[in-house]
């Protein structure tokens, strides 16, 4: 090969190159290359100036984790909550948010900190015969994570435009050349896609919650917990879901690797003030994301409780309902539209993961471009299969069993984020404190348990 000519399966040079510093005897092996090489510190941090311009700097990666609280996934356990139980569960929404928020903030903890996201420290946590499966089992988290938002696209492709469902799954591959595109430009420009998605969802659902005119009493009163979650069987279960479907693993890998995308230099004060705005960043638009789930269940609440309707959890029944209900032909194509946004942030922020996990387990030598393709297609070739083989009627089941496939994944993710977190030797300065450890700690003995339940349900029917 000439050597003007570029190798497919070099590495491109990463914008930045910051030593990772490794605590004496904190990991097994040393830190290879920076997590997403093509983008690592590509957006500067203005060294001096004011907190707010500098936090600015920082605004993007908490987004485009937020989407994965808001999938399409989430989608019909909110309906059926809101449809079923009134507001009375908006307090099990909120609970969820404030549990996904200090796992985040450890996963920017760790990808400043030790210089590392989630899957490389594994790897260098890890001999083989231990990381190794642990990467097996984040490419199956993310492959059902995919599956769910390739359905949530297609059904969104099928209310607006009457596509078949089965061409709208094809035609979600295609959005990996969107990245590649976007990529082209900056990683900003594909957090500034996300961004305006996202701000699209939300003037969707504030247009339709208006039309809806819920009870807002009742509204700020769902936010306080009440005892009757935990004793009315129904209740407890829908709970259940949304507190089980509250942290996606691919999220945790995804989070600690997006962090690194800012130059924020090298020395202990700098990583210091990378974690505070990196962990608000986080913390504001995981805000967003318990807005737009908590519409989502009061809009079902305002119209599909108050008209009877309290078996609603299929996304076709609320976008065939919403019209009869609020009288409007208006709400149904709001609806579409939403799903269709949340459905494409997901599919983009998934492939994103999918690059973190591959290249931060296996230490896999290609370029950018050729790995992006390549994650892509691992992820939703097995989810085209499966939507096309089972058909339109069981797309419920295949989001059930989606969510259920992560359930089994989750602890594979969190509890190696807990222990990196925790570790002095790990972390040096930057070690969780005990407080946060512990709360963390807590936090994921809960959602672990809650998943364990869910997936014990779905077997034993």
């Amino acid at each position: 090969m000439d050597a003007r000519t570029p190798n497919p399966l070099e590495v491109s040079p990463s914008v930045e190159t910051r030593p990772i510093a490794d605590p004496p005897g904190g990991w097994r092996s040393a830190g290879g290359e920076p997590s997403l090489s093509g983008m690592f510190g590509s957006i500067k941090v203005a060294k001096t100036g004011s907190f707010w311009r500098k936090l600015v700097a920082f605004l993007g990666p908490g987004y485009l984790v937020a989407v994965g609280y808001m999938d399409p996934g989430n989608w019909a356990t909110s309906l059926a909550g809101g449809s079923k139980f009134g507001y009375a569960l908006l307090a099990v929404a909120l609970v969820s948010n404030i549990m996904a928020i200090v796992l985040q903030s450890l996963c920017a903890r760790l990808g400043v900190g030790a210089g590392r996201d989630l899957a490389q420290a594994c790897r260098d946590a890890y001999p083989r015969w231990a990381s190794w499966p642990l990467w097996i089992s984040a490419e199956i988290a993310i492959t059902a994570t995919d599956l769910a938002e390739v359905i949530g696209t297609a059904i969104g492709l099928n209310l607006l435009f009457g596509i078949p469902l089965e061409i709208g799954v094809i035609i979600t591959a295609a959005d990996v050349f969107l990245i590649l595109a976007l990529q082209a430009f900056g990683f900003r420009w594909i957090e500034a896609f996300v961004v305006a998605l996202l701000g699209v969802i939300a003037a969707c659902f504030a247009v339709q919650i208006a039309m809806a005119d819920p009870d807002w009493g009742a509204v700020i009163r769902g936010f306080a917990p009440t005892t009757q979650i935990l004793t009315n069987p129904g209740m407890l279960y829908l709970a259940l879901g949304i507190l089980g479907a509250t942290v996606m693993p691919h999220n945790l890998y995804l989070h600690s690797g997006l962090v690194q995308t800012r130059g924020y230099g090298d020395s202990v004060p700098e990583k210091r003030e990378a974690i505070r705005l990196a962990t608000l960043d986080s913390t504001l638009a995981l805000c967003l994301a318990l807005t737009i789930n908590a519409s989502i269940l009061i809009l079902a609440a305002a119209t599909f409780h108050h008209a009877g309707k309290t078996d609603v959890a299929e996304l076709d029944q609320a976008h065939a309902f919403l019209a009869p209900l609020l009288g409007s032909a208006l709400a149904p194509t709001l609806f579409g539209i939403a799903l269709l946004c949340c459905g494409l942030n997901s599919t983009i922020t998934a492939t994103l993961a999918g690059q973190v996990v591959m290249e931060g387990f296996i230490n896999l030598k290609i370029a950018p471009w050729l790995r992006r393709m390549v994650t892509r297609m691992i992820a939703i070739v097995p989810a085209v299969f499966v939507t096309i083989w089972a058909g339109e009627k069981a797309t419920g089941q295949l989001l059930i069993l989606s969510q259920v496939v992560l359930s089994l994944q989750l602890p594979f993710a969190v509890v190696p984020l807990v222990i990196f977190t925790a570790s002095r030797a790990k972390m040096g300065v930057f070690v969780a404190p005990r407080w946060l450890t512990a709360l963390a700690a807590l936090i994921a003995v809960i959602i672990i348990a809650l998943n364990a339940k869910l997936v014990f349900d779905y077997v034993t029917g």
